[in-house]
């Protein structure tokens, strides 16, 4: 066989083939926008180098530096789409018994090409050379590798606690409105800001896990849980004259969820974290986030009921109806109601929703909670009072609804909302079963907004404006602004503010993501992310009159994303 010859199953490759060599020299990929790749793709937080090597048997040679490097990419480029395991998630299963069977030369054409399915093209884009485009197409013929599992005894070698309970203040000792205190993400610099609200200044920043991804009160609003994506946990004091870490904990290898128990009479006693890798979640102690309880979440799909090794746990809520915590589940679709009154004798509700659950929030009664399937394009509407659920519901492409908005619709009364990544649609639902029957858990409205990629969408009870980013558009002008609505005259279509050109920064992407409101829900507050080594800025906006208000500049405020209010993110008010 001559070097370059191309084993083909079927015409359909041929003429896909065909499609995807043109398409390629417009770095193009039908079926998937560059917003829905840009999301998909981002890196695992797990190393490469801690993975046990699986070289060997019946695949393709290898050198062990070229399954180094090959594994390397993998976990770079590729684990966040096929999973660690190459089992599937948003992407399709690379297991071995798929991958011999189409050989070197098929894989090489579609890791150069791309796919119509949303496959981008390594090759031609130039982000893989072709000798790295053999190496991948051979290494995806071997067993993946398998990154170590994280029990009891590797968490508790990590756990310290650096301010014993009994050695912390019994007061508040600082004169902060802790309130209205901003945790602001500084993703690429491993830390958050603690910023206050009504003067603007950083109080302190915060040294914490690999690119964190939330951050969660205690019931009591004491104490900030903040997870990074490397599943390490920091317990930050805001009693403290400075706010500072007084226990952490590493709970896994990735992870994207923590939570605390907010049911009365259960404030402050418990917390939660979901992992990533290994598929799990952790209940600890709310004092000194000591692990107490560990749950694996491998098992069956809900559609194909078939075991899947490596379902992740994405977001997480505590309930208001119950001692309980909703635990979604991403790639067997499940959504886990999880009592904590008895974490040793532990009981579970599951309930049967749809893959792949992302994230999602509360109506505004706090009884329903609303989450996105994502690459199943629903919202997925859970009664936590019943602990059953009450519909599946069809949206756009890709609901990415962060925690969703919520206000009273002029027509149809109570909804909620989410926009997506990828297409440019704003989902409004009906949430009042009891006064607008009619209207309840159906899509009343479609908007249009400024096009996909958007991560947050946001309001307030007290503002008349529905906020919506669109962080990840691949249109500077789109990515650098943002929408906004007059919730009382939608039909008027959206405003564009152009947060970016009010930041005043120069050079670099200046992504502007994630509206937060500050307690009396009279500010907005945005940020222009910015490269590592390029300035970034926070800009406040009135709501009001949708003018800039403040703008927040700071060597310390390293690509910030995320901002979580203290009052709004302990009540669940969005």
């Amino acid at each position: 066989m001559k070097p370059g010859t191309i084993i083909v199953g079927s015409a359909f490759f041929l003429s896909s083939l065909a499609m995807n060599v043109a398409l390629a020299t417009q770095h193009v990929h039908p079926g998937s926008s560059k917003t829905e790749m840009s999301y998909e793709g981002a890196p695992s937080a797990i190393s490469s180098e801690g993975t046990k090597d699986l070289i060997g048997g019946d695949g393709p040679p290898m050198t062990k530096a070229e399954f180094a490097e090959a594994k390397r990419i993998f976990f770079e480029r590729c684990a966040g789409c096929h999973g660690v395991l190459r089992k599937g998630a948003t992407g399709k299963p690379l297991t071995p018994d798929i991958t011999r069977k189409r050989g070197t030369e098929y894989l090489k054409t579609f890791i150069t090409y791309g796919s119509p399915a949303g496959m981008p093209n390594w090759g031609t884009s130039g982000q893989l050379s072709p000798a790295q485009v053999d190496m991948m197409a051979r290494y995806l013929q071997h067993e993946p590798p398998v990154p170590p599992e994280f029990g009891m005894k590797e968490m508790m070698a990590t756990w310290k606690v650096l301010v014993p309970p009994e050695k912390r203040p019994k007061k508040q000792m600082n004169s902060l409105d802790l309130s209205n205190l901003f945790s602001v993400t500084l993703r690429d610099a491993g830390k958050i800001a603690l910023i206050d609200g009504d003067t603007k200044k950083i109080v302190t920043t915060i040294k914490t896990g690999y690119a964190v991804h939330i951050s969660r009160l205690s019931a009591s609003g004491r104490y900030l849980f903040v997870i990074g994506r490397d599943a390490k946990v920091n317990m930050v004091d805001l009693w403290m004259k400075t706010p500072q870490t007084v226990a952490e904990l590493k709970v896994g290898l990735e992870a994207r969820s923590v939570e605390t128990s907010k049911y009365k009479g259960w404030e402050d006693k418990y917390a939660i974290v979901g992992t990533y890798w290994p598929p799990q979640y952790v209940i600890m102690d709310g004092e000194t986030i000591e692990p107490l309880k560990i749950v694996s979440t491998r098992g069956m799909t809900v559609d194909t009921q078939e075991y899947h090794p490596e379902p992740r746990v994405a977001a997480i809520v505590a309930s208001h109806k119950h001692p309980e915590f909703i635990v979604n589940v991403k790639e067997t679709g499940k959504v886990l109601m999880v009592s904590y009154e008895d974490i040793d004798n532990l009981r579970v509700t599951t309930i049967d929703a749809a893959r792949f659950l992302h994230d999602g929030g509360w109506d505004a009664t706090q009884r329903y909670f609303l989450t996105a399937a994502n690459k199943s394009n629903k919202i997925v509407v859970i009664d936590s009072q019943d602990d059953k659920l009450v519909r599946m519901i069809e949206v756009g492409k890709i609901p990415h609804p962060g925690r969703g908005a919520n206000f009273v619709d002029p027509k149809y009364g109570p909804v909620w909302a989410t926009s997506h990544l990828g297409d440019d649609s704003v989902a409004v639902i009906g949430t009042d079963p009891k006064d607008h029957s009619q209207y309840a858990w159906k899509m009343v409205r479609k908007l249009n907004g400024q096009g996909g990629g958007s991560l947050f969408i946001k309001t307030h009870p007290k503002s008349k404006h529905l906020y919506v980013d669109t962080a990840l558009n691949p249109d500077p002008k789109v990515s650098q602004s943002v929408a906004v609505f007059d919730i009382d005259h939608f039909e008027q279509g959206f405003k564009v503010l152009p947060i970016a050109r009010w930041a005043g920064l120069s050079e670099g992407p200046k992504r502007v993501v994630q509206p937060e409101f500050n307690k009396a829900g009279d500010e907005v507050w945005f940020s222009v992310w910015n490269g590592k080594s390029q300035e970034s800025a926070l800009v406040i906006v009135d709501d009001k009159t949708l003018k800039p208000k403040t703008v927040i500049k700071d060597d310390r405020l390293i690509t910030p994303t995320g901002k979580f209010n203290v009052y709004n993110t302990m009540h669940d008010i969005y």
